[in-house]
């Protein structure tokens, strides 16, 4: 039996892929199951479970020979370390209970005799924290990551196709050894079955020593595109995410952990992992030839920003007093079957938009990305299809019924919860379509938000079910 975390994430998904593939019998332990039990096969256990809540991963653990631990906190807000310092040492002493033989640990390059990023320090500090549990740990650091879907590649993907002239700072010029997320797979899923006498740490890289800038223009090149990149001497991590906020799909939150990380080399200093891996990692060239070649089943696979943790912390409710629920309901009859008027609903966000004055959605998902939330650049993973625990923008997929039924909750920063639920029934005309919008405000704030929008509301969201009536009628 093998432990997996982050399952939900963009390696961990794959990962999950590879290892249902080779037949592996596999637990996965997450904070919703409920986001991932569509996702997976008949051989794949899904529990619910939480590295900070030590009852959950002893009941995680049960029967487990090994696991991975692939658990960031790069869309945490404020300071991560103690939570990331908490989280390793309690999955450290459950492995240590529970009898595990290994520990796999995705983290970080970076030269430990130097100073690093608060981000990278943290990952290095999560590997010695398991080290220090008895149970042997094999830990793979790696740069940037290339593959569709990925952080990294996402960012070099959007600036490039969206900027033709580009003002570079100087994080642009610092050396890195990218990997592609095939050979990133391949050296985890090996890893299980290296012998580990002793916790190992193995530095993981491609052939290629490059910078950002270089992979950009690579990109630009098989892309067939002309970009000019103008060195500038000073842009701080914060206005840099803020900038990388509104043009790619980052948000400032992110983007400024990952601007102060790429600040320092990354590079691959011994041959350790070419010793115990019989694994020949691709070039540059051709991991960003196979994530365009591959992109669409690929981003169908995991993206980055699908990840739990890419929303930020989980917030909690537990203790908050919340007033009455405030509902804006809207129905609109159309002459076609509930299947039908269901399929706009369906490709609702992400390229398609929201039937209604999407520059207003722009907007809002501005200013969101500017209080430090997810903002609108999230997108969809799929244009047609939706499943439990998908992005679509800023909300993700609560519920669902095909031809029937669709409850999206918001992940943006508000001062409450809110859920924009759709409902197709049939009916005399062909098909009653219900949109409903619920807040439930938090305080005297909440109640400002709600009244001081609603102008807007009743703007965009009768436009909205508008909108989707005459799509459906479009469709029949």
């Amino acid at each position: 039996m093998i432990l997996l975390t982050g399952a939900t994430g963009y390696v961990g998904g794959r990962l999950l892929g590879r290892l249902e593939q080779e037949g592996r019998h596999v637990r996965c332990l997450v904070r919703r199951p409920e986001h991932l039990h569509s996702r997976v096969g008949s051989g794949v256990e899904v529990v619910a479970g939480d590295v900070l809540d030590p009852d959950s991963l002893a009941r995680g653990m049960h029967n487990v020979e090994a696991a991975y631990y692939l658990v960031h906190s790069m869309g945490a807000s404020g300071s991560f370390e103690e939570t990331d310092r908490r989280a390793a040492r309690n999955f450290g002493e459950a492995a240590r209970a529970a009898g595990l033989t290994r520990l796999i640990y995705l983290g970080g390059l970076g030269d430990d005799r130097e100073s690093l990023s608060p981000h990278l320090r943290s990952r290095h500090e999560v590997g010695e924290i398991l080290r220090n549990s008895g149970v042997p740990v094999m830990e793979l650091r790696a740069s940037i990551v290339l593959g569709s879907g990925s952080l990294s590649f996402e960012m070099i993907r959007t600036l490039v196709e969206r900027l033709p002239v580009m003002l570079t700072p100087s994080w642009v010029r610092v050396p890195a050894q990218p990997i592609g997320i095939d050979d990133v797979l391949a050296y985890l899923y090996a890893a299980l079955d290296v012998p580990l006498p002793e916790s190992r740490i193995v530095e993981i890289g491609g052939d290629d020593v490059v910078s950002y800038g270089d992979l950009m223009q690579e990109y630009a090149r098989q892309r067939g595109l002309r970009r000019l990149m103008i060195p500038v001497p000073v842009l701080t991590p914060r206005l840099s995410s803020l900038w990388l906020g509104l043009v790619t799909p980052l948000y400032a939150r992110v983007g400024r952990k990952l601007i102060q990380s790429i600040k320092y080399p990354t590079v691959v200093r011994d041959d350790t992992a070419r010793r115990l891996f019989a694994i020949e990692p691709i070039s540059v060239r051709d991991a960003i030839a196979r994530a365009l070649r591959h992109e669409e089943r690929e981003l169908a696979a995991s993206r980055w920003s699908d990840a739990q943790s890419a929303a930020g912390d989980v917030r909690q409710y537990g203790g908050v007093r919340f007033g009455n629920r405030l509902l804006d309901v809207r129905t609109s009859h159309v002459p076609v079957p509930p299947a039908v008027a269901f399929r706009p609903i369906q490709r609702i966000g992400g390229r398609t938009g929201w039937y209604f004055a999407n520059w207003l959605w722009t907007l809002r998902g501005w200013l969101d990305l500017l209080a430090g939330g997810v903002g609108l650049r999230r997108g969809r993973r799929d244009p047609e299809g939706l499943r439990v625990g998908d992005v679509v923008d800023w909300w993700r997929v609560e519920a669902i019924e095909p031809g029937a039924r669709l409850r999206l909750f918001a992940e943006m920063k508000l001062p409450g919860r809110a859920w924009l639920e759709f409902l197709v029934e049939a009916d005399d005309a062909g098909s009653k379509i219900t949109q409903t919008a619920s807040f439930d405000p938090i305080g005297l704030s909440g109640l400002v938000y709600w009244y001081g929008v609603w102008p807007l509301h009743e703007l965009v969201f009768r436009g909205m079910i508008r909108g989707i009536a005459r799509e459906a009628q479009r469709q029949k």
